[in-house]
């Protein structure tokens, strides 16, 4: 498969750049996810490298006829409605597993927004492990995952430590991409 991947990937003009998680587990954003091939390009990345990542999902796409696959690709349904106890399941599966490296979009949502869910910095946080910033550029034709953060607790100098290592990245269309902001 993994042949497969990197030509598809070369077939596709893209390239990758991968640096493995620093250790068996850490929480992974995707930005700018700004289009349905975002997935497809990190897929064929994760594929490329033999990265065993884990993603989060909408629960809706987790149904026949692609709910099998998508879990044996690795993902794991998450209901958005639900809010209450996600965040605590989830380290919870960080104590549990011995490895898990987990990847989801900070956006929540492939459509602008002004700002950025917060769960993946608390899951972090709480779970104590690094976060890793993966993006997809469009205009550079790269995917990559090199750069973790090990979070402060300090809000406001992570996410300007986030937003400067962003800064340039653009997704298919640009002017979906969200505002990299937690909530007050």
């Amino acid at each position: 498969m993994r042949w497969i991947a990197k030509a598809a990937l070369a077939l596709l003009g893209w390239r990758t750049e991968v640096v493995p998680p620093p250790g068996p587990r850490c929480v992974i954003v995707f930005y700018p996810h700004t289009s349905n091939w975002d997935f497809v390009i990190g897929y064929l990345t994760k594929l490329a490298w033999g990265l065993p990542v884990q993603f989060l999902g909408k629960h809706t796409i987790f149904r026949w006829p692609f709910g099998a696959l998508l879990r044996r690709m690795g993902g794991i349904p998450v209901d958005r409605g639900a809010h209450a106890g996600i965040i605590g399941q989830l380290v919870q599966e960080f104590a549990r597993r011995p490895r898990l490296w987990l990847a989801l979009a900070p956006e929540g949502t492939r459509a602008h927004t002004d700002h950025w869910k917060s769960g993946f910095y608390r899951l972090a946080l709480e779970a104590r492990v690094p976060l890793g910033l993966a993006y997809a550029d469009y205009r550079e034709r790269v995917c990559a995952l090199t750069t973790y953060l090990t979070l402060t607790g300090d809000e406001v100098q992570d996410m300007a430590r986030i937003r400067a290592f962003y800064a340039g990245k653009v997704g298919k269309h640009p002017a979906q991409a969200s505002d990299i902001r937690l909530l007050p």
